[in-house]
């Protein structure tokens, strides 16, 4: 019978010639990065998936490693990211009454929302002294990541830069959003959750889904309502302005 330290020197072998090493990685990383939150109250500051990306990447430079082989393992991930996405309908459905009724009125927020998030961006941009290129990848910078690369793509922006920004941007939604619902006084759920899916979209809505089911399922709205409407008024916006 082989002894540990060989079985385990031939599962790393096994792992790495299958690449099944970066999807273990990927998930050990986001384990790891959960356990380090909880010991930490559950601060946003040290929200999971910004730890996890930060565990990753070391990892990776550490290693000297190429991310388009990180990226093959690890795909696997990338590919659940539509079920997870699709997923969100279902608390939207036990909630579809009341969002049938306030139809109108989170339409209206959300297209307030984007134009809010847009030209306050354009607006520190030029006052910094910031270049064309450097705003048209901030212009997105509230919408979840594939849609934000897309739509600073096609308006002349760096769509890396872009998705280093909504991490930042999510980041801090879900830092300052719980502390001005305090001082708001905004207690409504709903309200809560629809505020951060808007602001924060992705990094919102994860931490939305751990307030209840009723503030994920209204972040999870506006996240994808805001993403939709994003991809046809921001390149209208910045042409405009």
């Amino acid at each position: 019978m082989a002894d540990l330290p060989e079985v385990f020197s031939e599962l790393w072998v096994y792992l790495t010639a299958s690449k099944l090493l970066y999807l273990l990685l990927t998930l050990v990383a986001f384990m790891l990065a959960q356990w380090i939150n909880r010991r930490a109250g559950g601060t946003p500051f040290l929200h999971p998936v910004l730890v996890a990306i930060a565990l990753i990447v070391s990892y990776l430079l550490l290693t000297d490693t190429n991310y388009g082989v990180y990226f093959e393992g690890a795909q696997f991930i990338h590919f659940l990211l539509g079920p997870a996405i699709v997923a969100l309908a279902v608390p939207l459905f036990d909630h579809r009454e009341r969002i049938r009724r306030e139809f109108l009125p989170l339409m209206l927020a959300c297209v307030a929302g984007i134009l809010t998030a847009v030209f306050s961006t354009m607006a520190l941009v030029k006052l910094l002294g910031g270049r064309e290129d450097t705003l048209m990848s901030l212009a997105p910078k509230s919408v979840t990541s594939p849609i934000a690369m897309g739509i600073a793509e096609q308006i002349g922006g760096y769509p890396a830069l872009a998705a280093g920004i909504v991490l930042i941007t999510g980041a801090i939604g879900c830092v300052l959003g719980p502390p001005i619902f305090r001082l708001l006084k905004i207690e409504d759920h709903a309200v809560q959750g629809f505020a951060m899916g808007l602001a924060a979209h992705g990094f919102g809505t994860a931490q939305s889904f751990t307030l209840s089911n009723l503030a994920g399922a209204f972040a999870g709205l506006s996240m994808g309502v805001t993403g939709l409407l994003s991809a046809f008024l921001i390149p209208i916006l910045v042409r405009l302005f």
